[in-house]
């Protein structure tokens, strides 16, 4: 699939190299290049893009400020001389970080990451009908966790228990010594969790249903971890037991 991609930058040595990058990458096509945040600001809902290689150091508006008016489902990809900005980045869920001087290499790696982005994004699903013909709202295997500035398939059958904290979140998974890290809230991560599997126990806790294998003194065991329960969840927690009580 083709992508349209625009180029923001107020250095034209800049914009020129990010330009002959586009044009020897086959699936990108440039609808833009703009020297400036406030330039593309007005110019870019007449030629909208699905991706955007960004500086962030900028005068007037700065890159970091730009990527928060863009279209939700605007891809971004941040190019700067400064790595102290990776982080800022990372925080406005950028989908990749470019540190200049730039290398076709790695501007080609980036430019594969949209296109694998978005041609996720545009997978249709196919659910069969149930004996009444409507279609059932289809439950994911897996959910595409961002960590690291990759994309990384978590099966949701691995998940134990995810913990959140502050803006990060951290996904306890089976067999895996260590849990995946994501800048993401707990909330946003939930609401892409199917109900039926998952269930919020604390306000830093969501644990995997069929995994709870153990519950003592109001608390869930996994292992040498004990989750916390909330006395503002814990009765959707004992209906779930309730359920299951013999």
């Amino acid at each position: 699939m083709n992508i349209r991609c625009a180029l923001i930058d107020d250095e034209p040595l800049a914009l020129n190299l990010l330009e002959s990058y586009v044009r020897k990458t086959p699936f990108l096509e440039l609808c833009g290049t703009y020297s400036s945040a406030i330039q593309a600001l007005k110019e870019l809902p007449e030629h909208p893009a699905d991706l955007l290689f960004l500086d962030i150091q900028m005068p007037d508006l700065s890159g970091l400020e730009f990527s928060r008016m863009v279209p939700e489902d605007t891809r971004i990809v941040f190019t700067t001389a400064f790595s102290q900005y990776a982080l800022d980045g990372y925080r406005v869920n950028a989908l990749d970080y470019l540190l200049k001087p730039i290398s076709y290499a790695d501007f080609l790696e980036a430019a594969n990451k949209a296109q694998q982005w978005l041609e996720l994004k545009q997978k249709p699903s196919v659910a069969l009908p149930e004996a009444d013909g409507s279609v059932p709202a289809e439950e994911p295997d897996f959910i595409y966790v961002k960590s690291d500035y990759k994309l990384i398939q978590v099966e949701l059958a691995k998940i134990r228990y995810i913990e959140g904290l502050k803006d990060y979140v951290k996904i306890h998974l089976e067999d895996e010594p260590r849990p995946l890290l994501s800048l993401v809230s707990l909330r946003t991560l939930e609401e892409k969790l199917p109900p039926a599997r998952f269930l919020r126990v604390h306000r830093s806790y969501i644990v995997q249903k069929s995994k709870i294998k153990l519950i003592e003194k109001g608390r869930i065991i996994f292992g040498k971890e004990y989750i916390p329960v909330s006395e503002s969840y814990k009765q959707e927690l004992q209906n779930y037991v309730n359920k299951h009580i013999i």
